[in-house]
């Protein structure tokens, strides 16, 4: 698809005018980066697909698909892609912007919100439907808080690497020795690299990766046990020790109830998965990490 440009007609004044600027489709491919800039537009990038890395205000998001990311008008950002796919970028009119959000802010992209986004981007500027259609997008943007499991990347580019490509595919089962062979190095060089760059064993740091990329599977209402899986735990009960180990509270904590139900504590037993499924979208979604490098190349998002 093709960006859809909203031009102004001269003719239209107050909330006749679209915010909606361009609505922006594309592929990102692996390992395109993005120069550190900023642009007076704010800007709402959401992955479809890929999976996307955007450093904001000094901090690295990651962009798992189903998610998006806010950014504000005038906020430098850069980015890199570390799993290819489709994402959407939308850019905002600064002084039509009905969304009040005033930092870089998570947000995540149901199947209601993802077809009110295409229909937008297809349907005509004075198309009758699309007042209506950007007031409900708009409606069901809610943003998720950042939860606080902080990636540390390395800096060496053997380690890079290797934590690039585990937080694309977190599941992925290769050991230390299969990542050294993959780095060019010796099982001793990338151990040593991830100790002194990130302050974790790489055991341990692999373990963070897989919990943060489980928390918005689990947010977004998928069982504990699939979840796992997703991530590479073959075992539940393994997941759910590392989890707690992780963040001092359950998986269960993690996914969405209804308004009636009390608060999971840390102590909470964990949920079974028939009362875990079909769970509606909620909490924590691309999530800060500690700074990085600036990129350079192909805007993978808008955004980050």
């Amino acid at each position: 698809m093709e960006a859809k440009q909203y031009p102004e007609p001269a003719s239209l004044v107050g909330p006749d005018v679209s915010p909606i600027l361009k609505i922006d489709p594309d592929t990102a491919l692996v390992h395109e980066r993005l120069d550190l800039h900023a642009h007076p537009e704010p800007m709402l990038t959401w992955s479809s697909t890929a999976t996307l890395m955007g450093t904001v205000a000094d901090r690295d998001w990651l962009i798992p698909p189903g998610y998006g990311l806010w950014v504000p008008g005038g906020t430098e950002h850069s980015g890199a892609v570390l799993h290819a796919g489709e994402i959407v970028t939308i850019t905002i009119a600064a002084n039509r912007c009905p969304l009040g959000w005033t930092e870089p802010t998570c947000f995540a992209v149901g199947s209601l919100l993802a077809e009110i986004i295409t229909h937008l981007h297809d349907a005509a500027p004075d198309d009758r439907s699309r007042p209506a259609a950007e007031t409900l997008m708009f409606q069901l943007l809610s943003p998720l808080p950042a939860h606080d499991i902080r990636i540390t990347l390395p800096t060496d580019p053997r380690a890079r690497a290797v934590a690039e490509e585990l937080i694309a595919r977190p599941a992925n089962q290769r050991e230390l020795v299969g990542w050294a062979d993959h780095a060019h190095t010796s099982v001793r060089t990338l151990s040593r690299l991830f100790s002194t760059e990130t302050g974790l064993n790489f055991a341990t740091w692999r373990t963070h990766v897989r919990i943060r990329a489980a928390i918005p599977m689990l947010a977004n209402g998928i069982p504990v046990g699939r979840a796992a899986r997703a991530v590479g735990y073959r075992k539940p009960s393994a997941f759910i020790a590392a989890f707690r180990r992780t963040t001092g509270q359950t998986p269960g904590t993690y996914l969405p109830r209804p308004s009636n139900a009390p608060t999971a504590s840390s102590g909470a037993s964990e949920p079974s998965a028939a009362a875990t499924r079909n769970m509606p979208t909620s909490t924590s979604a691309p999530t800060p990490s500690q700074p990085s490098p600036s990129r350079s190349g192909h805007d993978p998002r808008n955004s980050p």
